[in-house]
């Protein structure tokens, strides 16, 4: 049993779907039957049986599975270790990064640091502050750029701190808001907790939602045609776009979106992970 066992083995676990994992490993239908027919002669056991929904895995199966899934990160250790050993920086970064933070500041985060450091290689995932918490958990990424305030034992750096504001296209004034119409947006639950625990606190009716979007650039649109005003981060608001914005204040301050950089200490070991984290520091907002 080598590595091409141990992916055609995490693959299929994922997958559930003979050909489906085929399709991801390149390789062809009958030549993945024959591997795991292999295993099994080897462990002389039966590691998943097939039915109408999918793959299944056996106990057996699931325990090669967890081993398997053990051994590639322990490999990934290995090899990334082995390369930290050179005096160049350079290696796979692994990191994982809030949708929005990615929309908005992230690429030219990344083009500065990839000009400086041009033998780092990036292997990005993107997606909620909670499912990017998720893969710090899982070692999945190096760093995960977190907006909100998440639980990690890990090291946790405050990077920058936005206001949320209220954006619509005319000026705008707080006791009017439970009247006029709001467009909301899918966003990270920590965001929307936030958003709605200062509306209970403030206004004793409901907000008047007049439209529900997936996208918080759909929602931007809608604001600047005139359609409803919306809660925003300051991020993704740009000095030049023709909108209103004022701060959410609470207890007499601004409403703040934190957004958090975080790693586990022992990763400061590869030389690439180190230079990313210092790199961050100087285009901190909180130097």
């Amino acid at each position: 049993m080598d590595e091409k066992d141990w992916n055609i083995l995490q693959t299929l676990y994922e997958e559930r779907n003979i050909t489906k994992a085929a399709q991801r490993l390149y390789i062809s239908q009958p030549a993945l039957s024959y591997r795991i027919q292999a295993l099994e002669k080897e462990f002389n056991t039966t590691i998943i049986s097939r039915g109408q929904k999918g793959v299944e895995f056996t106990i057996q199966g699931e325990y090669l599975v967890k081993y398997s899934k053990e051994m590639l990160m322990q490999l990934r250790k290995a090899k990334e270790y082995v390369a930290n050993l050179e005096n160049t920086i350079k290696g796979t970064l692994r990191l994982g990064a809030s949708g929005m933070f990615a929309r908005y500041e992230l690429p030219f985060l990344l083009k500065n640091f990839l000009y400086r450091y041009p033998n780092v290689d990036i292997n990005l995932k993107t997606g909620w502050s909670s499912e990017i918490n998720q893969m710090l958990h899982r070692e999945e990424v190096h760093i995960g750029i977190v907006r909100g305030d998440y639980n990690w034992q890990g090291k946790k750096v405050l990077f920058r701190e936005e206001h949320i504001c209220v954006a619509s296209i005319n000026q705008i004034d707080f006791d009017e808001l439970p009247s006029l119409s709001r467009i909301n947006y899918q966003t990270d639950p920590s965001l929307k907790n936030q958003i709605d625990n200062w509306w209970q606190e403030t206004y004793k009716v409901p907000p008047k939602i007049s439209m529900e979007v997936d996208r918080i650039d759909t929602c931007k649109q809608m604001v600047l045609n005139g359609l409803g005003y919306a809660i925003f981060p300051s991020i993704c608001v740009k000095k030049d776009e023709p909108l209103f914005t004022a701060p959410i204040m609470k207890d007499g301050k601004p409403l703040v979106r934190n957004t958090w950089i975080m790693y586990r200490e022992n990763t400061l070991q590869l030389a690439y992970v180190r230079a990313f984290i210092d790199f961050l520091h100087e285009c901190s907002d909180l130097n």
